[in-house]
C-alpha cells in the first residue's frame, strides 16, 4: 500500500496540530548544505572579489578556492562579488584564501566584518519574498539559482504561479535586505512579505493629509525606543517599520502612534495576504492596459491590410505617395512602431535582463520574432522607396504577435489570481477585531478596547462574546461556553470549555462569554500553521515539474536553433530550385519566404505553459482539498496519490457532518403539505 503524506483536519477536541515549518516539505533533495559551517573550530569569511563579468569566473574562483588545502565549502556570488569560505584554520589561514583567488587572476580582499571564528549556532530565519517580473520557468530558475548561491542562504524555494519566494538563511551571514538586492539585481522586483523574525511590518495610517501630519508622524516615531528605522510613503499612507520586538511591542507602537497624535492619526498592520491581491490586482490591470492599446492599434493595421484593399475610396487614398513612401505603409510602420517599441517595450527589457545575466525565457523568443518581422519590415519598405521594386511587407505580422501575446499574458495574470483562492478563504477564518481586557495598577480589570487581531500578543487577556470568533490560541481564565471546532478538528458537536479549556483562534464561540489568556498569537497559531502548510504545499515541486523545469532551460536555445535551421533548409532548398517558384511568388524571393518559416517557429514555441501547468495543478487541488478540510503536503504526495489502494479514516466525524436535514417530506393523509410545514414550523 501506498504511503500518501496527507493531513486531514479531524479528530477530538484534544487533538493538536502539528508543527509545521515554512520549508519542511523540502528535505528530500535540500542535503546538509551548512553542516559544516557549524562545526566547532570552522572559521568562515567574506571576500570581496573584484573582476568577476560572468558565471564562468564565479566557476572559477569556486574551483580555485576548492583546490586550497583546509577548505571546507567555498560560494561564490556573481551579483554581490563575494566569496562565503568555510576553512578549518589549522590548515589555512586568510592570506591563503586571497592568495587562491589572485592565483585565479581575480582581485580579494577580506571584509573587516567577517573576521570571527564562528563557534556559536545561529538560528535560521524563513522568509518569504514577493518576486515580481517573472513569466515562465527559466524565470523561476534563474532566480533560484541566484539565491542558492548567496553565502548564508540554506534552501530557496521560487514559485511562479504565486510570485512567491521562500527562503531559509543564516542571519549572521546575510539579511534580508541583501537576498532582496541580489533578486532586484538579477532583473526582477522583489519585498518580503513577512519572516520568522516579525520584525519588519507595513502599517496603513488614516489621517496623514499634509505635509505637516507627515512631520508630526517622523517627530513620533523617532521618540520610540526599540525603532530601527521606518519610512513614510505619504502617497499610499503607510510606513514601513523595523523594530527590535525584545523592546516595543507593535501594539505599543501603534497606540503611541494615536494617543502623540491626539487621535489625528490611526496606525493598522496591513495583511500581507490582503496586500498580495492588492499586487495582483495591480498586475491584471496593468497587463489589460497594455493589452487594450496594443489591440486599439493592431485593428487599424490589419484593417489597412486585409480589408481597406477592397474599399475603393479608402484604397484609392491608401496608395497616395507621401514622399517616397505610400500612405498605408507609412500608417503601418507609425502604429507598428508604436505597438512594438511602446507596448513592446516590457519584452525588451525583460529579455535584456535575462540574456544579461546568460539565461534565455519566452520574452527572448517574443523579441527575436517581432524584431526580425518589424526590421525586414522596415527594410523593405525603405528599399521601395529608393529603388522603385517594391517587396512585400510584413508588419502585420509584429503587430499581431504582440497583440497575442499580451492576451496569453492576462490570460496567465488572471489564473495566478484565482489560484491563491484557497489561502484566502482561510485567512479569512481569523477574526479581524479582538476585545482587549484593560487592568488597572492594581491588576483589576478596568475596560475593554477593540483592536486589531494582529496586535494580540501573548499573555493578553481577550473577551470573546457569544457568536464571535476567537482571536487566538489560548487557553479560558472565565466563563464557560460551547466552542464550534469543525473548522480545524472536523469534529461537528460543538465542544464544552469551562476554566482551563485550551481554545483555537478562528473557531467560533456559541452560547456564553469567555475570558481567554492568549498562549499563540501571529504565525504560531493553529490556523495560521495551517495556511503555512498549504501555502509550503502549493510551492512544492511535483518529480514531474523537475523534469518540466530542466526541459523550460534548454528550450529557448533549442527553438531559436530549430529557427534557424528552419531558415537554412528553406532557402537552400529555393536557391537549389528544389521546390517550385509559384511557392514564393507572392513572397518575391526565397529569402523572405524562409524568414517567414523561421519566424513562425520562434513565435509559436512558448515554455510559459510547459512551467506553469504543473505548479498551477498542484495549487488548484491543494486548495481543493483544503476547502473541504484536507491538507495535503505538497506534489510530491499528489503524484503518488495514483498508487494509493486504501484510504483509512479515523472518526466517523470526517465524513459525516453530524446535522439532521429532512430529505423527503410525503404526507400519507388528507392534509395539505404547505399546512403541515406549517405545524412542524410552528412545533420547532
Amino acid at each position: 500500500m501506498a504511503h500518501l503524506q496527507l493531513t486531514a483536519l479531524a479528530g477530538g477536541a484534544g487533538d493538536e496540530m502539528e508543527e509545521v515549518a515554512l520549508l519542511g516539505s523540502y528535505d528530500v533533495e535540500a542535503g546538509p548544505v551548512a553542516a559544516s559551517d557549524e562545526e566547532a573550530g570552522m572559521r568562515r569569511v567574506q571576500v570581496r572579489v573584484a573582476g568577476m563579468t560572468c558565471s564562468a569566473c564565479t566557476g572559477a574562483v569556486e574551483a580555485a578556492l576548492s583546490a586550497r588545502r583546509g577548505v571546507r565549502r567555498a560560494a561564490v556570488s556573481l551579483l554581490q562579488n563575494r566569496a562565503h569560505v568555510v576553512f578549518d584554520p589549522a590548515l589555512a589561514k586568510d592570506e591563503d584564501i586571497v592568495e587562491a583567488i589572485e592565483d585565479a587572476g581575480f582581485e580579494a580582499e577580506i571584509l573587516p566584518d567577517s573576521t570571527v571564528s564562528q563557534p556559536k549556532s545561529q538560528k535560521t530565519l524563513s522568509g518569504q519574498f514577493r518576486i515580481g517580473g517573472m513569466t515562465c520557468a527559466a524565470c523561476v530558475n534563474s532566480v533560484e539559482g541566484i539565491l542558492k548561491k548567496l553565502p548564508g542562504v540554506k534552501r530557496a524555494v521560487v514559485a511562479l504561479a504565486t510570485s512567491l519566494g521562500e527562503v531559509e538563511y543564516d542571519p549572521s551571514a546575510i539579511s534580508k535586505d541583501e537576498i532582496v538586492q541580489a533578486i532586484e539585481d538579477a532583473g526582477f522586483d522583489a519585498a518580503l512579505l513577512q519572516s520568522s523574525e516579525q520584525d519588519k511590518v507595513l502599517l496603513s495610517v488614516t489621517g496623514l493629509h499634509t505635509e505637516g501630519d507627515v512631520d508630526v508622524l517622523h517627530d513620533i516615531l523617532k521618540k520610540i525606543e526599540g525603532l530601527r528605522q521606518f519610512g513614510v510613503n505619504f502617497g499610499n499612507s503607510e510606513i514601513e517599520i523595523v523594530f527590535d520586538p525584545e523592546v516595543v511591542g507593535l501594539r505599543q507602537i501603534v497606540d503611541t502612534i494615536e494617543m502623540e497624535s491626539n487621535d489625528r492619526l490611526k496606525a493598522h498592520v496591513q495583511n500581507p495576504y490582503l496586500q498580495a491581491a492588492s499586487n495582483d490586482a495591480q498586475e491584471a490591470s496593468k497587463t489589460l492596459h497594455l493589452l487594450l492599446s496594443s489591440l486599439l492599434l493592431s485593428i487599424p493595421v490589419f484593417f489597412i491590410r486585409m480589408v481597406c484593399p477592397h474599399i475603393p475610396l479608402i484604397s484609392s487614398f491608401l496608395v497616395m505617395h507621401f514622399g517616397p513612401f505610400c500612405i498605408g505603409d507609412l500608417l503601418k510602420w507609425i502604429l507598428v512602431s508604436m505597438i512594438q517599441f511602446v507596448v513592446g517595450k516590457r519584452f525588451y527589457i525583460a529579455a535584456y535582463r535575462a540574456l544579461r545575466h546568460g539565461s534565455t525565457n519566452m520574452d527572448v523568443l517574443v523579441v527575436i520574432g517581432t524584431t526580425a518581422s518589424y526590421v525586414y519590415s522596415v527594410c523593405a519598405l525603405l528599399y521601395g522607396a529608393f529603388t522603385g521594386f517594391h517587396p512585400p511587407i510584413y508588419f502585420e505580422t509584429s503587430a499581431m504577435i504582440i497583440t497575442f501575446v499580451l492576451f496569453g499574458k492576462y490570460l496567465e495574470v488572471l489564473a495566478k489570481g484565482k489560484t491563491s483562492d484557497a489561502i484566502k478563504k482561510l485567512v479569512e477564518l481569523a477574526p479581524a477585531t479582538a476585545l482587549l481586557l484593560l487592568k488597572d495598577k492594581e491588576g483589576k480589570y478596568s475596560g475593554e478596547k477593540e483592536i486589531d487581531a494582529s496586535l494580540v500578543q501573548p499573555g493578553d487577556t481577550l473577551k470573546v462574546l457569544p457568536g464571535s470568533k476567537v482571536p487566538a490560541d489560548g487557553v479560558v481564565i472565565w466563563g464557560t461556553s460551547h466552542v464550534n471546532e469543525s473548522m480545524v478538528t472536523g469534529e461537528s458537536v460543538p465542544i464544552s470549555k469551562e476554566v482551563s479549556s485550551p481554545v483555537i483562534g478562528g473557531t467560533m464561540n456559541l452560547h456564553g462569554v469567555l475570558h481567554i489568556q492568549a498562549t499563540k498569537v501571529g504565525s504560531g497559531t493553529v490556523l495560521s500553521q495551517i495556511i503555512s502548510l498549504v501555502e509550503t504545499a502549493q510551492m512544492s515541486k511535483a518529480p514531474i515539474q523537475k523534469f518540466a523545469d530542466y526541459v523550460a532551460s534548454i528550450f529557448v536555445p533549442i527553438v531559436i536553433t530549430l529557427s534557424l535551421l528552419t531558415f537554412l533548409a528553406w532557402f537552400l532548398c529555393g536557391w537549389l530550385g528544389a521546390y517550385p517558384n509559384s511557392w514564393s511568388a507572392e513572397s518575391s524571393n526565397c529569402f523572405v519566404f524562409s524568414l517567414m518559416f523561421s519566424i513562425s517557429v520562434v513565435v509559436i514555441a512558448c515554455p510559459c505553459a510547459l512551467g506553469l501547468a504543473t505548479p498551477t495543478a498542484v495549487m488548484v487541488a491543494t486548495g481543493v482539498g483544503a476547502n473541504h478540510g484536507v491538507l495535503v503536503k505538497g506534489g510530491d504526495a499528489l503524484e503518488r496519490a495514483q498508487n494509493v489502494k486504501y484510504v483509512i479514516f479515523d472518526k466517523t466525524g470526517t465524513l459525516t457532518q453530524g446535522k439532521a436535514t429532512v430529505t423527503t417530506a410525503k404526507i400519507f393523509s388528507g392534509m395539505d403539505l404547505g399546512d403541515f410545514l406549517t405545524l412542524v414550523a410552528s412545533a420547532e
